[in-house]
């Protein structure tokens, strides 16, 4: 029940008091990157010009390899971590130098944070009666929260006596008894087996859709991004890469971090040359010449692209073996139920192409030569200097 906007946000982390830190000749550079972090005089930044406004119910995802800045800006949001720079607002409320007790926010963990010498009853009750709410309202948002959950069974037992996915559920459920404007959820699957994560994705899926709240969920599994989220903002050093919906960052990544981040199993890349014949654009690779669909024409000729060297990306569900094509190798076949993975070697690249098993005649032995075509519609173009999808 709120929007939130974050402006510019920055956090740096200061050295600590008597680190040693090498003191700069005359002219030399005043930062440095070292791993992935950036390194200035005034600290270590771990966020950096940050930018988003989040409607009011819209779940947002924020996602990123570790070390990215997701959960740091998440803590800035929750005020658990002080904002560097730039300004937070919730309802238009600037929020920087507000307690986190008076944000009406809510945060589940990824650790659960129960009590264990609480009941399941009492550790959701536990935020009410520190508001001094009465018995009755207390016990009525509680069981409300516990059926949503289904855990109305589990109420008397101590959080030893429940299973993990048990555990986040009553986590959950602590935060939603508070009815807050904005729910923030730190990796809360990321203990759980697969076939939990999988019931308990399915669960948040439901819960959104019953409760009246902003969610911001962060997480570096991709899987969950892209089933969870209204939009996903992917990270990267600290660094926004891209922000849209799940259908928008797949068919369309901003450049080839984005494109090898999203997509299971990962995109297949090739060096490849884009020619431009007139007012069309073609890929070539391995012998294959590719006329690329209208709409990706229309972009490249408003962005006045020109024939050079490019990064080709091609999805593995995007390719498809042919009589003729780009020639592989084949390294190892993965039969996968309806599909099998074909692992190969193409042009100096490790490429993988599914294969559908209807129609599938026989297997692939290793060292075997086949060869794999794509569309242009599904051909992703981008700068070998930039690394930035040319459409775009």
């Amino acid at each position: 029940m709120a929007t939130v906007q974050l402006k510019n946000v920055k956090k740096i982390y200061p050295f600590v008091s008597g680190e040693n830190k090498k003191k700069k000749k005359k002219g030399e550079a005043t930062e440095e990157k070292k791993v992935n972090l950036q390194i200035t005089d005034q600290g270590v930044v771990a966020v950096q010009q940050f930018n988003l406004d989040i409607a009011d119910k819209e779940f947002i995802v924020l996602v990123g390899p570790s070390g990215c800045g997701k959960s740091t800006t998440l803590r800035m949001v929750a005020g658990l971590e002080e904002i560097s720079e730039g300004e937070l607002y919730i309802d238009d409320v600037l929020m920087n130098d507000v307690a986190p007790k008076d944000r009406d926010i809510a945060m589940v963990f990824q650790n659960y944070a129960l009590y264990p010498h609480m009941t399941v009853y009492e550790n959701m009750a536990f935020s009410l009666k520190l508001r001094k709410e009465s018995k009755d309202v207390i016990d009525k948002k509680v069981r409300e929260a516990a059926e949503i959950l289904d855990i109305t069974q589990y109420l008397e037992r101590k959080p030893k006596a429940l299973s993990g996915g048990q555990r986040q559920r009553v986590a959950i459920g602590r935060a939603i008894v508070r009815d807050p404007k904005v729910m923030l959820m730190d990796e809360p699957l990321s203990n759980l087996d697969a076939k939990l994560r999988n019931e308990m994705r399915a669960e948040i899926i439901k819960l959104r859709e019953r409760i009246n709240t902003t969610f911001i969920y962060v997480t570096h599994d991709q899987t969950e991004a892209m089933t969870l989220g209204d939009r996903i903002v992917i990270m990267r050093d600290g660094y926004i890469q891209q922000i849209g919906t799940p259908q928008e960052v797949f068919n369309h990544p901003a450049n080839l971090f984005v494109a090898g981040f999203i997509g299971m199993p990962v995109m297949n890349f090739f060096d490849a040359r884009l020619l431009r014949e007139g007012d069309r654009f073609f890929v070539e690779v391995g012998g294959l010449k590719v006329e690329l669909d209208e709409e990706k024409q229309a972009r490249l000729l408003k962005n006045d692209v020109q024939t050079q060297d490019v990064t080709l990306g091609v999805r593995p569900e995007h390719t498809e073996l042919a009589d003729e094509g780009v020639a592989a190798k084949v390294d190892v076949s993965e039969m996968m139920g309806s599909s099998v993975h074909l692992h190969v070697s193409a042009e100096g690249k490790d490429v993988i192409i599914i294969v559908p098993t209807t129609g599938l005649d026989g297997t692939f032995s290793m060292g075997e030569t086949v060869h794999f075509r794509f569309g242009g519609k599904v051909a992703h173009v981008f700068s070998k200097e930039t690394d930035k999808n040319l459409e775009w």
